[in-house]
């Protein structure tokens, strides 16, 4: 491929880029935990702003993480996570309506509204820590499923609403594709952990909704919804860098999307081969839609918030997340296929993300760059937290067939007891 080997894939100084990278990822984010548990927003140099609001998703991400790092042989990690789970069984969890707030504000005021977003990652959080023999996590998993089957999930659709109220009272017409994507990745994480086939028959039924949806749009998913799951293609084409919500394509849902279908298809043992690989098929036509439309799109390295539905670029940012899951999901589908394109993809990514992504001075990957790759914080300003980047850092060389903190338990014979 002519380029540095610790860029290449399988290579002894690749895995020790990323060995090295995971650890220094854990050590930047050390500092998140408030006195309650919930997660402070971490700054540039890690340092808690906590003027920010307390978000319940980034406690979970962060719950998650350092569950898995326990797992891995940091026994430091687990206070971490032990934490992070004091404070989604504490200050974030409402006690009167049942399940968790979006968040506390800096003063401790709730966060309106009830957020598939955030449940699904719950449930993420709940399994990792279960798996790591994190104190309250076997209780807050049943909780979280049990939450999440009453308001979020709907059985005849076989896919998940959105938005309540934070008193579980009434429930936005708004539907979205972001917070099912971020549900199957927690149903397959349940699924593995707990065995439970019912999780993963879910996540298979909403990956063929989502295939379907992207057939019909040249392999770009649609993201926004109305109530009647009609897609909304023109939603927020106002406010097109909107974080949750931004118009058109997202090309780095596309790519990680293909990562979380490969997974579901080699791991459903129900598939004929036939059916697998045209799910294979399907995933790597979402990966080349995505970084063809989006990588180098004008002229510098990186990959474009978002495209249009022609596949030009409206949002010309480059998120950090989009570059991790290319990562991952390169290096999944070189592993499933055999393709050396995907790994010299693979190897292309590595190379960015030591040159431009990953901040050698004060530590973390910069969330935001601008068109040109300079630093931004107009959408993701500081480093709020190390899921997507520390992930990135170890599903190329995990079970690709099953999640990550399954992975890593199963790898280190870290078995819950």
């Amino acid at each position: 491929m002519g380029t540095d080997k610790k860029y290449v894939i399988d290579t002894v100084e690749n895995k020790e880029f990323l060995k090295s990278n995971a650890e220094e990822l854990l050590k930047f984010g050390k500092s998140f935990p408030s006195p309650e548990g919930g997660s402070y927003y971490l700054g540039d140099d890690g340092t808690p702003w906590i003027e920010r609001p307390r978000e319940t998703w980034i406690t979970c991400r962060m719950a998650h993480v350092y569950s898995i790092g326990r797992m891995m042989g940091y026994d430091w990690c687990a206070e971490l996570a032990e934490a992070a789970i004091k404070g989604i069984n504490g200050e974030l969890k409402d006690r009167e309506h049942n399940g968790w707030y979006a968040g506390r504000t800096a003063e401790g005021e709730i966060l309106p509204s009830k957020q598939c977003y955030a449940h699904a990652f719950v449930i993420l959080a709940a399994s990792s820590a279960y798996l790591a023999e994190i104190k309250g996590a076997k209780e807050l998993l049943e909780e979280a499923l049990k939450t999440y089957d009453r308001y979020f999930w709907d059985e005849e659709e076989g896919l998940s609403c959105d938005t309540w109220d934070t008193g579980f009272t009434v429930l936005d017409d708004y539907r979205g594709i972001n917070a099912n994507m971020h549900t199957v990745e927690a149903f397959l994480a349940v699924a593995d952990a707990l065995n439970d086939r019912k999780y993963r028959d879910r996540a298979g039924r909403i990956i063929n909704r989502v295939i379907l949806w992207a057939k019909e749009n040249d392999y770009r998913i649609p993201e926004h919804f109305t109530k009647d799951w009609k897609p909304d293609l023109d939603r927020n084409r106002e406010k097109p860098d909107d974080p949750f919500k931004p118009y058109g394509a997202t090309p780095g849902h596309g790519i990680e999307w293909a990562r979380l279908i490969s997974q579901w298809a080699t791991s459903e043992e129900a598939l004929s081969e036939e059916k697998r690989q045209g799910y294979i098929e399907d995933a790597c036509r979402l990966y080349r839609r995505a970084i063809s439309d989006a990588w180098d799109a004008d002229g510098a390295e990186g990959i474009v918030y978002t495209t249009d539905w022609d596949g030009k670029p409206v949002v010309r940012d480059r998120m950090h997340w989009t570059l991790a899951e290319a990562i991952n999901s390169s290096a999944v589908l070189y592993r499933i296929t055999g393709d050396e394109s995907y790994a010299e993809d693979y190897a292309k990514f590595m190379r960015y993300l030591d040159n431009t992504v990953l901040d050698h001075t004060c530590g973390s990957w910069f969330h935001q760059l601008d068109e040109n790759n300079k630093v931004k914080g107009t959408v993701w300003p500081g480093k709020s937290d190390l899921y997507h980047a520390f992930q990135a850092m170890n599903i190329p060389y995990l079970d690709y067939r099953i999640s990550i903190a399954s992975a890593v338990s199963k790898k280190r014979n870290f078995k819950n007891k």
